[in-house]
């Protein structure tokens, strides 16, 4: 078992999360890795509630549901892994529960970081700078004319 922190487990679960699902199963195909793991949690789909903060500070209120995909797997060594990715895709909630099991483990932490969790950082970081130059593009900057006095 590897020591990991609270925050570094919390990074890559949120990766495995928020990554598109193909581009998640194209980087974990080549490893050819076929571990044994037992299903503790049948992906399943539910909704969650989604509470937003008007103006950001503000009292909580509900603003809609959203559809939410969980599974829980166990590897034999006794590593719990968990998942809960937007949408309904069952086989990417599968996978980033055995993805975050397996970080866990000392034999698969280092390559699956390698292989897998940094590259998908990597392409989240370049979709959020796109993001981020793309809505620069429509900044307006307002400016108050102050009217001189009459005289």
């Amino acid at each position: 078992m590897v020591t990991t922190t609270k925050s570094e487990r919390q990074g890559w679960m949120s990766v495995l999360a928020r990554t598109d699902f193909l581009h998640l199963k194209n980087l974990w195909e080549p490893l050819n890795l076929s571990p044994h793991y037992q299903v503790i949690r049948q992906p399943e789909t539910g909704l969650i509630q989604v509470q937003s903060r008007m103006g950001g500070t503000g009292n909580p209120f509900n603003i809609g549901d959203m559809t939410v995909t969980r599974s829980v797997i166990k590897l034999p060594e006794g590593e719990m892994g968990y998942s809960y990715i937007k949408g309904r895709n069952k086989d990417h909630a599968l996978l980033a529960a055995l993805i975050d099991a397996l970080m866990q483990t000392s034999t698969y932490c280092a390559p699956l970081m390698q292989q897998v969790i940094e590259p998908l950082m990597a392409t989240m970081q370049e979709q959020t700078q796109a993001r981020r130059e793309q809505v620069a593009t429509s900044k307006v900057e307002f400016f108050t004319m102050v009217r001189g006095e009459d005289e």
